[in-house]
């Protein structure tokens, strides 16, 4: 069986498409992007993307990286819903 992606697993456990899921994601990141609040905004542009926004998997890319980095791995790890 393959895994799951985590945008799979999101939407599976909202009950919506994946495609409604990254359109979820791409609202928020395009809000974050467009924050008043300069800090936030600038928190935001650090993301590596191709394009003016980031695409929810350049975002997750990052997300992953920035908590691996901070030594807080054991945040990314996926336990059983019980």
């Amino acid at each position: 069986m393959e895994e799951e992606t985590l945008f799979e697993r999101l939407a599976r456990e909202r009950n919506i498409t994946v495609e409604e899921m990254r359109s979820i994601i791409s609202a928020r990141i395009e809000a974050g992007m467009n924050d008043p609040d300069p800090e936030k905004r600038a928190q935001w542009e650090r993301i590596p993307r191709a394009g003016k926004i980031p695409t929810p998997e350049e975002w997750l890319r990052y997300a992953v990286e920035r908590i691996e980095a901070e030594g807080r791995g054991d945040l990314l790890r996926w336990y059983p819903n019980l």
